[in-house]
């Protein structure tokens, strides 16, 4: 028997609604989804403001709740249980979404459950048109989390390696903002990084021979404003190509030699890349020419689906209470976790 799963994703600066039905058989399906993006107005400030992204997560999500509901031509009585992103991520903007999700769980009687942020990115590639199996090699690259995990199932998740300081995502924006590039950084950098030399600099490649998965950007991020600062006046615009290629290949290829290690460490053949740094087309593009020869498939989402969205959150709670490894509960008195480590997410009921 299917169930309606309506999804609210409020972690950050993007609101998402989405619903998801699930099938007896398969991945569940995704039936409409809806997102607001808040780019333009944390732009003027150079990065997100936590009071004005709960104030719009709270102006947003009804509104996308029933553009949702009317795409997939349903009413709110059709809904069977409502997701929410418990953690982690922006206290007051997670409230948002698990107020909202809660109070409309108890005005309809249906149960909730709070889902993990990472996991609905973790699990975002089944949203795809061509949606992994089991087990595989995850590397999340998503804001301030750069991860490798064994797959083995829904809710079976073991950390090989994580960044020790900042993550991919941060070294993108980071870097993005020492030469002069606007918000989000990562995407302006990748754009700027198509008309350089991705060789005009030397950048370190941190922890590239370490022996172990962990991860280091920061030194990266150091050595990029130590050349910025060698530019005489305003760097033209062909050296700050150039730097934020060779940016992008630094961080591109300690991503990739990371993910091959782990390959090579579990043996395993199929590999997920989830998480907004995930869209970047130098990194699928390399991560798909190294694996290739070695007769491993790589999947990705859906480019609309890598930044956050509900349809991920919809579809994590779907899977959870499909595998058998969450119950929703009718108990609405809610929490969140603004620091939740993925590997410590519990495959047991909520609450437990």
């Amino acid at each position: 028997m299917s169930c309606l799963v309506l999804g609210i994703e409020s972690s950050c600066d993007e609101t998402g609604v989405a619903l998801v039905r699930t099938r007896p058989a398969g991945v569940p399906e995704l039936l409409a989804h809806a997102l607001h993006t808040q780019v333009a107005m944390h732009a003027d400030y150079g990065g997100v403001v936590p009071e004005l992204a709960s104030r719009d997560h709270i102006r947003r999500v009804i509104p996308l709740a029933n553009s949702v509901l009317a795409q997939a031509g349903k009413g709110l009585s059709a809904i069977d249980m409502v997701a929410f992103t418990r953690g982690p991520g922006l206290a007051g903007a997670l409230l948002v979404g698990a107020g909202v999700a809660c109070a409309l769980a108890a005005a309809l009687g249906k149960p909730v459950l709070g889902v993990h942020h990472l996991e609905g990115h973790l699990l975002s590639p089944f949203l795809s048109a061509d949606p992994p199996e089991f087990p595989f090699i995850a590397l999340l690259v998503s804001g301030g989390h750069t991860q490798l995990m064994r797959v083995d199932g829904v809710g079976r998740y073991a950390l090989l390696g994580e960044t020790i300081d900042d993550a991919a995502g941060e070294a993108f924006d980071k870097s993005a903002k020492l030469l002069g590039l606007g918000y989000p950084g990562g995407p302006a950098l990748a754009r700027l990084a198509e008309f350089g030399d991705d060789s005009a600099y030397k950048l370190p490649r941190p922890l590239l021979h370490s022996g172990n998965l962990d991860f280091s950007f920061a030194g990266l991020k150091t050595a990029v404003l130590t050349q910025a600062r060698k530019f005489e006046g305003s760097p033209c615009e062909q050296q700050r190509a150039d730097l934020a290629a060779s940016t992008q290949a630094a961080i591109v290829e300690v991503l990739v030699k990371k993910s091959l290690a782990a390959l090579r460490a579990t043996g395993l053949k199929r590999m997920v890349v989830a998480g907004g740094v995930g869209a970047n087309q130098r990194l699928r593009a390399a991560l798909n020419a190294a694996c290739a020869p070695l007769g491993v498939r790589v999947h990705y989402p859906e480019l609309s689906l890598c930044t956050d969205n509900g349809a991920m959150i919809a579809m994590a709670a779907a899977m959870r209470v499909q595998a058998g490894v969450e119950t929703p509960q009718r108990q609405y008195a809610f929490d969140v976790k603004p620091r939740w480590p993925l590997d410590q997410l519990a495959s047991a009921a909520q609450g437990t």
